[in-house]
């Protein structure tokens, strides 16, 4: 099994190792775990039964992500994301007024659709027509987007009506588990000490239990719960001849262009970004094995939606384990290890509290953005789409949005001084719908 891992991984080509690529993978599960619960939490609320989507978001977790790490053999997990959650629950049912068995059939035809446009390489060539530049700048959003993740998740910093954001309470406990492991992982990680990212999440919610906060459960083991509440509902609804005025509706096609279009530029932003600090990716930020990650998206979002959650999409946390040394589709399958693990061990998992995985986030922000030294930022034309593309991201708690108003604002200015050769013409295209949705959002 060793000689099989390290060959079909290539692990001396990638200067890494399995102990490496297991841990880094178990560092990826620890940061983004909190899928698990939030997750069924959101979809619960759209009416979905809780249990049911629990087992549904770690099995479209885990199959798509190994997909990742055999088919597609990068170190970058995927599962069911969030902000497409909260569009599925607050705005298709509870506030559009839909059944859940309507967006999740809006989740499935999305998925479908995907899997066309990935096959006919049409997302490949979104991917390819990116400016260098903005891939330069995307991992940089990305940077400050999941360090503001990590402070918000341990209170650190909180929201605030007169100034967005403001320094949190210091008298919460959260805060202190989140510095503490912030002290530790810096101490460690200027001392290059193995997995400093793993042992300060460790070391935090330790912190916890002595705080109080953190309480080991009474039972580590538990029967995984069933699916039939959620399983193939998706399926059942599209074909149901009672629902097909609605799948054939105009909300039926806003809402699919939604999953879409945030899912795909969400995908995109994470793949280029993460990938960028691996070092497979070439001077242009490409790299080969675009259309196969592409793929296992499509194909994890479709098959999660027959499971009964919402979008999958890959997780920009998977940056963590990259910072920890993963560097092939070895972490992936870790990671899947680790949910699967979940299943049966959940009270064991769930008892690290987000303020204990926070630091892992912060120190990654710092880690992705090493990036911005790559922007040239003489010539404003370049620069001022990096920086919109940066700032985006965090001020508008979007992946995606960064993306397009980055993309659409490098059009403008370079056919604003005449640098027409600059602009491919998959640009110019996605610029025009970039206006489409920006004007359809405004109505």
């Amino acid at each position: 099994m060793k000689t099989f891992l390290e060959n079909y991984f290539q692990l001396s080509k990638h200067n890494t190792s399995i102990k490496k690529e297991m841990m880094a993978g178990v560092i990826t599960f620890l940061t983004m775990s909190y899928i698990l619960v939030v997750n069924p939490n959101i979809l619960a609320d759209a009416g979905m039964d809780k249990h049911a989507v629990f087992m549904a978001t770690a099995l479209a977790t885990v199959c798509a992500t190994l997909l990742m790490g055999f088919m597609a053999k990068l170190p970058i997990a995927q599962a069911p994301g969030m902000g497409l959650n909260s569009f599925f629950a607050y705005t298709v049912v509870l506030t559009m007024g839909y059944s859940w068995e309507f967006a999740l059939t809006g989740v499935f035809l999305a998925g479908l659709i995907f899997l066309v446009l990935t096959i006919f390489n049409i997302r490949e060539l979104i991917v390819n027509n990116i400016p260098k530049v903005l891939k330069e700048a995307i991992p940089v959003g990305i940077g400050l987007f999941i360090t503001l993740i990590g402070l918000k998740s341990a209170g650190i910093v909180v929201s605030n009506p007169n100034t967005l954001v403001t320094l949190g309470d210091f008298s919460q406990h959260s805060v202190w588990i989140a510095l503490a492991g912030l002290l530790v992982t810096g101490i460690l990680l200027i001392k290059n000490v193995n997995g400093s990212i793993l042992i300060g999440i460790v070391v935090a919610t330790l912190f916890g239990v002595l705080l109080g906060d953190v309480h080991f459960p009474t039972s580590l083991i538990t029967a995984p719960p069933s699916m039939e509440p959620t399983f193939g509902k998706a399926i059942s609804f599209l074909f149901s001849p009672e629902s097909a005025s609605s799948v054939f509706s105009i909300d039926m096609v806003i809402v699919v262009f939604t999953f879409l279009f945030v899912n795909l530029f969400d995908t995109i932003g994470t793949l280029i970004g993460v990938v960028s600090k691996t070092g497979i990716a070439d001077k242009n930020g490409n790299f080969p094995q675009m259309k196969k990650a592409l793929l296992t998206d499509a194909i994890g979002t479709t098959f999660g939606a027959v499971l009964g959650t919402s979008s999958v999409t890959s997780y920009v946390e998977s940056a963590s384990g990259v910072a920890s040394g993963g560097r092939t589709g070895l972490t992936a399958v870790s990671v899947a290890c680790m949910f699967a693990l979940s299943i049966f061990l959940a009270p064991l998992f769930l008892i690290i509290p987000a303020a204990a995985t926070a630091p892992a986030l912060v120190i990654v922000g710092l880690f992705m953005i090493s990036s911005v030294v790559n922007i040239d930022f003489s010539d404003f034309s370049e620069a001022l789409p990096a920086f919109i593309t940066i700032v985006f991201m965090p001020f508008t708690y979007s992946i995606a949005e960064g993306i397009v108003f980055g993309m659409f604002s490098f059009t403008l200015f370079k056919v604003g001084t005449r640098q027409h050769k600059d602009v491919s013409p998959t640009l110019y295209v996605l610029s025009v719908l970039f206006l489409l949705k920006i004007i359809l959002d405004a109505l």
